[in-house]
């Protein structure tokens, strides 16, 4: 029988990316569900950055996540002369601008000692820069 004691766990992932674009990591942040010992309660996942974003997206059609980047790219192009942040290239702003219209931070119920995900749901980290990065996703676990 599993433990009613209130339990919190969290761990940091590095996720590395190749430039624009998704990175499924909701197999990682399974691992980290699994390890906390949570069978009810939420996961919480966090990017520690200004120019990424996590999503939960359909994980069944990639038409599905290249349409999402293209119509991204027309929300927030890359331009040499339309943003004055450009420390980093012309892929800077727009890089901060898209992820301050999609999230940092995803809350996932747990049940059943699982992340509880639809069918065709996948937790992604978005890349919106051009050059790969290492990134920082802290996942955050509580419950019973």
């Amino acid at each position: 029988m599993p433990s009613s004691e209130f339990r919190v766990h969290q761990e940091t992932l590095r996720v590395a990316t190749r430039g624009q674009g998704f990175v499924d990591v909701t197999r990682e942040i399974a691992g980290v569900v699994k390890a906390s010992g949570v069978t009810t309660g939420l996961c919480t996942v966090f990017v520690r950055h200004t120019s990424a974003s996590l999503v939960i997206q359909e994980n069944a059609d990639p038409a599905v996540l290249r349409d999402l980047e293209a119509w991204m790219a027309r929300l927030a192009p890359e331009s040499a002369t339309a943003y004055e942040h450009d420390d980093e290239g012309p892929d800077d702003m727009p890089g901060h601008l898209r992820a301050s219209v999609t999230r940092t931070n995803e809350n996932v119920p747990i049940a059943d000692g699982r992340l509880a995900l639809g069918t065709w749901q996948a937790i992604y980290l978005w890349e919106h820069r051009r050059d790969p990065h290492a990134r920082s996703v802290v996942v955050h676990v509580a419950g019973v």
